[in-house]
């Protein structure tokens, strides 16, 4: 019998991982009655994340906390025994400070700190950060503050909050430092292996899309450099060590020092979510595997769920199509697989984001259709 694996990431605004694979299941078995149908829904550490483990089962906590802005906020996480599980996206993401003005160089990651207190307060031996999704460019700098560290200028004064107050950091004073954070064993789980800073940094690349300008994102480059200088400094490391490593520029920085702080494992989020859903196993006989997310483009090649799945159906030498809202032709000739948008032309985003379900389900039975014809 004929296999199709779908196994999507969500559709930022639009679907969750479970519902666009759902979505796409219904067009595979409108195009061939008669398929396997197998859904593996995935994640890559970003927004809706904690969505995709939690429907895998286990229940949410909430923690009153604030967003990357200073606003209230009320972030999920979980708690799955002795492990807290705890999505950044929650407590300083992107999504939550749309409704604003982007505020790049002063967004923090205090709120993420409120919510990792919440989970060592509850005796959590492990804490994974799902990194991914974020409006901040701070260096996770808010979260060790929260934590008790302590940033200071040459005259001693706390820095402003936000990647752009790290410019004026001088030293990094750990004495107030909550002992239970070194106590805990550390997971960061990173949406990009981007580095922390340079031209593949977290302000260069992911900058601009929290609203940074050149010369923001220029402030802050620099910033993140003198921050990781003044960390490797307390800490007697290379600054390479924080700095270099793969991951270290996602969310804006926060596993960097912190991880160098705490020696924190670090992990490609698709990959780990794909360990999860068993995927090499789902692809085993397949004779189609689809795949997608929001917006199919240069970024999806750097660790991203496109590029997970794409690695996995070559290992099983399976045929591959990608179904995203938007793609881009460069990104889809590069990776060499055939992809296509939702939208069969120009449409408006919020039509494309209220009927994403019904084009996505239309696009699988097209793309079964094709694939499977041949």
């Amino acid at each position: 019998m004929t296999r199709v694996v779908v196994a999507f990431d969500a559709f930022k605004g639009s679907l969750t991982a479970e519902e666009a694979c759902a979505a796409a299941a219904r067009g595979v078995r409108a195009a061939a009655p008669d398929a396997t149908v197998v859904a593996a829904p995935m994640a890559d550490g970003g927004e809706g994340s904690l969505d995709a483990l939690l429907a895998r089962g286990g229940s949410a906590r909430s923690t009153a906390t604030v967003d990357a802005i200073g606003r209230p906020a009320t972030a999920a996480w979980i708690l799955d025994g002795d492990e807290a599980v705890v999505e950044l996206a929650q407590a300083a993401g992107l999504p939550q400070v749309e409704d604003a003005p982007l505020r790049p160089l002063e967004a923090s990651t205090a709120g993420l700190g409120a919510v990792v207190r919440d989970a060592l307060d509850a005796d959590a031996a492990g804490i994974t950060l799902l990194l991914g999704g974020s409006a901040t460019s701070d260096g996770g700098a808010g979260l060790l503050v929260a934590l008790g560290a302590r940033l200071l200028d040459a005259a001693g004064a706390p820095v402003a909050p936000g990647g752009g107050g790290l410019a004026a950091v001088a030293s990094l004073d750990l004495s107030g430092l909550d002992p239970r954070a070194l106590a805990v064993r550390w997971r960061f789980v990173t949406d990009v292996d981007a580095p922390l800073i340079g031209p593949r940094g977290a302000a260069a690349v992911f900058g601009p899309q929290k609203g940074a300008s050149p010369a923001d994102a220029a402030v802050l480059d620099a910033a993140l450099a003198r921050f990781a200088e003044v960390g490797a400094e307390a800490l007697d490391v290379p600054v390479a060590s924080i700095a270099d490593v793969p991951g270290a520029g996602a969310a804006g920085g926060v596993a960097s020092v912190l991880r160098a702080l705490t020696g924190g494992e670090v992990v490609a989020g698709g990959a780990w979510f794909a360990a999860l859903a068993g995927l090499d196993e789902a692809l085993e006989g397949a004779a189609l595997v689809l795949t997608g997310e929001g917006r199919f483009d240069g970024q999806s090649a750097g660790g991203k769920v496109v590029s997970v799945v794409h690695a996995a159906a070559s290992r099983a030498g399976a045929p591959l199509c990608v179904l995203a809202g938007s793609v881009d032709p460069d990104a889809a000739a590069a990776m060499g697989v055939p992809a296509f948008s939702l939208a069969a032309g120009p449409a408006d985003l919020a039509a494309l984001q209220r009927d994403a379900a019904r084009l996505l389900e239309a696009a699988a039975a097209s793309a079964t259709r094709l694939a499977l014809a041949r």
